[in-house]
């Protein structure tokens, strides 16, 4: 159901459930087990999201939908494996590592919402990203209503949540749901080398940041409070403070007698 493979600091993660890599109760408790093991090790610091079959992630598992919608306890059981949902996709949004989706086929219902747990997504043009929910009757409860608001703004949840609307990556990318658009031929290399990319960054650094850029969606949250907190923790790390002591001992050129800092 996943394979799971850590180098140079990314933990590519495989989706493998054929044919569609539908959700189930399994697959949500799989996909947990597999955090689990993965928050016990400190060798990696981006989580590198990707599918081994045609599609990304096509949403619920049917059959299991099938069993609960015909039950008497059918929308309590509804209810809860949709609250597992929620989880495991909260979970993966408060990874203190970044996240990155590589969708090279279709991410529907909640294989998008799982995409949007993800910190980057990046999509081949090809691909089909949308929230059809509403043609069953139905929401993207597992956390698309809320997360494709944040990310996209309200007219855009608006148009393609009330509008079932199905997107390919192109168009994804110009409305904000995904940060890259590739080529089909082109996206598993474009996408390990972002991983790799986010990678070679300090990690406790990158942590520090996103929990200040979660903040500002937070009305809750002082976000100018946790920059001035998180600085404090990263100016007393040890991993920063060389950082800094090298860049700060790096000889500038000089310009009208003034030091000019330079980041490359």
């Amino acid at each position: 159901m996943f394979a799971c493979e850590v180098a140079d600091r990314v933990a590519t993660v495989t989706m493998n459930a054929p044919p569609v890599n539908a959700m189930s109760d399994a697959w949500v408790a799989g996909f947990a087990r597999l955090l689990d093991g993965l928050e016990a090790r400190a060798d990696w610091s981006v989580l590198h999201l990707r599918s081994a079959l045609a599609v990304f992630a096509a949403g619920a598992d049917l059959k299991e939908m099938r069993g609960r919608f015909l039950a008497m306890d059918g929308v309590e059981a509804q209810l809860a494996a949709v609250r597992g949902y929620q989880a495991l996709f909260a979970r993966i949004e408060a990874l203190a590592r970044v996240t990155v989706a590589e969708i090279g086929g279709a991410a529907l219902g909640g294989g998008l919402e799982l995409a949007l747990a993800c910190d980057l997504r990046v999509a081949a043009r090809a691909a089909t990203l949308g929230l059809p929910e509403l043609r069953l009757g139905l929401l993207p409860g597992a956390g698309g209503t809320q997360r494709l608001t944040r990310l996209c703004g309200r007219a855009v949840a608006l148009r393609l949540i009330l509008g079932a609307e199905i997107l390919d990556g192109a168009a994804a990318a110009r409305l904000g749901l995904v940060q890259w658009s590739e080529p089909a031929s082109e996206l598993p290399a474009a996408a390990a080398a972002i991983a790799r990319r986010y990678a070679a960054l300090p990690a406790h650094a990158a942590a520090a940041a996103k929990s200040c850029i979660t903040a500002a969606a937070d009305p809750g949250v002082d976000g100018f409070r946790q920059e001035i907190a998180q600085t404090r923790a990263l100016l007393q790390n040890d991993e920063t403070r060389a950082l800094v002591r090298g860049f700060l001992d790096r000889s500038p050129p000089q310009r009208d007698g003034k030091e000019v800092l330079r980041w490359k």
